[in-house]
């Protein structure tokens, strides 16, 4: 394959829209890998880099990947180090990416900022644009340039653990509003957006990590939600689009009324009917497709892991999302272009999307920042995340009055928690809201397992849950046996003898497991920041002003009272 193969003219197109120059720079960046094969495979990859930053520059000067996601730690120093070194080694610069979702999802060296759900109880597009402005201008300070962000799943199944707090809720409109803000302010910085996950996830309860999911809608029902919302991002130039592991059957049995399940409910990321024909040809998006990880049991369950990241750059993926040996793989797309089952057209085309995408964002002039980490958690920063958590706080139910708290009111406080909960940080975190609550004047005791506590003898019983969408907890429910530690203990309701309340620091649902819960506030992320936005808002020293962006009494009347 030679440049001359590659199809340029896609680029004049949106959401490229390239100048002659950037054209051109892109030809000879495809020039320089002609007659190296491998090389052009290699720049159809992202590696996600884990771990101690140290070893990564020397292993990516070999493999020469087209991209990586970095799972930051907390040295920013050393984390800025490495992408600025990656950069310099790298004879074609890195997509360098990563999930700005907030919260959790943040840089641990930089500004805390709410996640998605959280920005959409404030709903306000304005304060939106301000935190994404934020996260923007620290992403490329580090040296990031995309995202695999804007979330525009649709929270429709409730026990869903994959989508509530890392989405905008279950609105299309809601989603839509913040979602578009998200895009454009991210590409406004340099950042590229990436509209995830197609075809669209939240009617499925599962988790593609663990599972192929499916989205059961019929089409006229996913052009009015799913639709509708890619074809927004795709009318404001989004740049990429991340197939995932999630069947459509309904669009393959339009085309096809007899087929049989092994097309019905083959995942997008391997399907060139919701890739090819659904997402290019009838929605005309002509940016970058890239898989989700590739690796997901979405896909292997499905198809074996070196043959499937083969057939994803079939089925119309740009780019494969993650490996655990590039140099196999490559091996497997070479056998693959050689004995034709892999077109040469199918790597032309994906390797100028990728190229194209670079130079779109400026990568081939992009100079890295002076001083990056003097420009993250700024004063200025930390005042717009401020508000931002403290207007998402919601206050759900409070059929007793509780609110607002004071030591002089409920100075005895017990607080029951399982602490933060995250499969990405290892074992259960302690919340920081009971020495806050201590230094306020409260006197706070820590529920242990194996306590046998009365309610008599506490003014307040305060369940505190921290528990974030991420990633293979196949389901989150307040489990009441884990929680208390002893199946006695899970049986016992403290709310006729005392006070009770309980604050979800994450998944927004547990009305459903604790209907006749007196108090519950909805606030969506684990942070430090928010729960100090909780504890003022409990005590009166703010108001709630969040709105919920989903039902969090699950459909149940009994819940409401």
């Amino acid at each position: 394959m030679t440049p001359d193969d590659l199809p340029l003219n896609l680029l004049r197109e949106q959401p490229f829209n390239l100048s002659e120059e950037d054209i051109a720079w892109v030809a000879q960046s495809a020039a320089a890998l002609a007659g190296d094969v491998e090389s052009m495979i290699a720049q159809l990859f992202v590696i996600g880099l884990h771990g101690p930053a140290g070893p990564w520059a020397a292993e990516i000067e070999r493999l020469r990947p087209g991209g990586v996601t970095r799972f930051f730690s907390q040295d920013g120093a050393a984390e800025v180090t490495l992408l600025q070194t990656l950069q310099q080694r790298s004879k074609v610069p890195l997509l360098v990416s990563a999930d700005l979702e907030g919260s959790r999802m943040s840089f641990p060296f930089g500004t805390q900022v709410p996640n998605p759900l959280a920005l959409a109880a404030a709903d306000d597009t304005a304060l939106t644009r301000d935190i994404y402005t934020l996260m923007a201008e620290e992403a490329r300070a580090v040296g990031t340039n995309w995202s695999f962000t804007p979330v525009i799943d649709i929270n429709a199944a409730f026990r869903s653990a994959i989508v509530a707090t890392r989405g905008f809720g279950s609105d299309p409109a809601l989603i839509e509003r913040h979602a578009m803000v998200q895009i454009e302010t991210l590409q406004r910085h340099g950042i590229a957006a990436c509209l995830k996950h197609w075809p669209g996830e939240g009617y499925d309860d599962r988790d593609q990590h663990l599972v192929t999911t499916v989205n059961p809608l019929s089409m006229d029902a996913w052009e009015e939600t799913f639709g509708r919302l890619y074809r927004a991002g795709i009318e404001n130039n989004v740049l990429s689009v991340m197939s995932a592991h999630i069947a459509l059957p309904a669009f393959v049995r339009m085309l096809d009324p007899e087929a049989g399940p092994e097309e019905l409910y083959r995942p997008a990321s391997l399907s060139r009917l919701l890739n090819q024909e659904l997402l290019r040809n009838r929605l005309g998006f002509n940016g970058l497709i890239v898989s989700d990880a590739s690796e997901m049991v979405g896909a292997t369950s499905y198809m074996a892991a070196g043959p499937a990241k083969v057939e994803m750059l079939r089925a119309g993926c740009d780019m494969v999302l993650f490996t655990g040996d590039l140099p196999g793989d490559i091996a497997l797309v070479r056998a693959a272009l050689e004995d034709g089952s892999l077109p040469e057209a199918r790597l032309a085309e994906a390797l100028t999307r990728v190229l194209g995408m670079k130079a779109a964002l400026g990568l081939h002039c992009r100079e890295a920042a002076a001083e990056p980490l003097a420009r993250l958690a700024t004063p200025e920063a930390k005042a717009t995340a401020a508000e931002a958590f403290a207007r998402a706080p919601t206050l759900v139910k409070d059929v007793r009055n509780l609110f607002p708290l004071s030591p002089e009111t409920h100075r005895r406080v017990l607080v029951i928690s399982g602490g933060i909960v995250s499969p990405i940080h290892g074992a259960p975190m302690p919340l920081a809201l009971p020495e806050m609550m201590r230094a306020r004047g409260f006197e706070v005791t820590v529920f242990a397992h194996g306590d046998p506590w009365q309610p008599a003898e506490y003014d307040l019983a305060l369940y505190l849950l921290a528990e974030e969408t991420l990633l293979t907890r196949s389901h989150i429910f307040l489990d009441w046996a884990r929680l208390m530690g002893d199946f006695r203990m899970a049986m016992k309701r403290p709310w006729h003898e005392a006070a009770t309340a309980l604050v979800s620091f994450g998944y927004p649902y547990y009305l459903y497991d604790a209907p006749r819960m007196p108090a519950v506030i909805n606030a969506y992320a684990t942070s430090d920041e928010m729960q100090e936005a909780v504890l003022d808002c409990m005590t009166g020293e703010k108001p709630f002003t969040g709105k919920s962006p989903v039902d969090p009494f699950c459909g149940q009347e009994q819940a409401r009272f």
